[in-house]
């Protein structure tokens, strides 16, 4: 009997980074931001442990910060809740949400992939590189 082989599509993720400041270059990974063209799937996966951030950066106000990721989780869904970003096609909102900045909430550089599945890859790099 032959297995069907399931056709693998080019993923691209960045991982989502609170950088509290910025010139120390001290970092918590956060998030995940998964693109898969041939899917047509854009999608965030983050979580906020107080604890965790609170230990690297005291100051941090984490009410900011959800608001931020809320932004970049609206723009990864399209449309006029994500602004004039928002309304961007697929590639260049990953673009967008993936160029490089100085603030608090950065990502990393764009690593490419191979999944059958991107929303399954999207939480299996969220378990192994943010948990």
């Amino acid at each position: 009997m032959k297995h069907k082989m399931q056709e693998q599509f080019l993923y691209e993720y960045a991982l989502v980074r609170v950088v509290p400041r910025v010139e120390r270059e001290e970092f918590l990974n956060i998030g995940v931001i998964l693109y898969c063209a041939k899917q047509k799937f854009l999608k965030l996966k983050y979580t906020i442990e107080p604890s965790r951030l609170q230990a690297l950066c005291p100051k941090l106000d984490l009410n900011e910060l959800e608001l931020h990721l809320q932004a970049l989780d609206k723009i990864c869904a399209g449309g006029k809740d994500g602004g004039p970003i928002g309304s961007l096609d697929l590639p260049s909102r990953f673009r967008w949400l993936t160029a490089t900045r100085s603030t608090v909430v950065q990502t990393s550089k764009v690593h490419p992939g191979f999944c059958t599945d991107a929303t399954m890859t999207l939480e299996k790099l969220f378990q192994t590189m943010v948990l």
